[in-house]
């Protein structure tokens, strides 16, 4: 009597596509490796540049914020009192501006640099003994910004 396992096995359809199969794959060609490469590095050479620049362009980003917030507090201020503030640390105290931000550039708080009004003429004795507010602010750092524009 003859069994299943004693006849000779031909291989069916799926068995032969998968050895025929087998025998195509190969791995990748020398010159398919090469042009992978070479496009990695054309995009690494193109990325590289960008990402030096991007924690000063951060830096400035956060300057430009903190200047126009700083700005803006003290155009309120001098619309709500009618005077320039004497010091960065008056709007703080009179509630314009949480805390001082820190100057991004230079990472110190007490770097940044007023520019006081100047008192002209016209203005009378007692405004001219109260002292000029500062009716401007810069960074007080001596860099130049990727612009080209100096931050003080």
């Amino acid at each position: 009597m003859t069994t299943p396992d004693s006849f000779p096995r031909t291989p069916g359809p799926v068995q032969a596509a998968t050895a025929r199969r087998a025998r195509e794959v190969r791995g990748f060609t020398l010159i398919e490796l090469i042009i992978v490469v070479a496009i990695i590095g054309i995009l690494a050479t193109i990325a590289v540049p960008a990402m030096k620049t991007a924690p000063q362009r951060a830096r400035e980003a956060a300057l430009r914020e903190s200047l126009f917030t700083m700005r803006s507090c003290i155009d309120q201020f001098h619309g709500d009192r009618s005077r320039y503030p004497t010091s960065l640390d008056e709007l703080v105290s009179f509630g314009y501006i949480r805390t001082l931000p820190p100057d991004p550039v230079t990472g110190s708080k007490e770097t940044w640099v007023t520019v006081e009004e100047q008192p002209s003429d016209e203005q009378d004795e007692r405004e001219k003994e109260a002292g000029s507010g500062i009716i401007d602010v810069h960074s007080g750092s001596d860099g130049v910004a990727l612009d080209g524009t100096k931050y003080a």
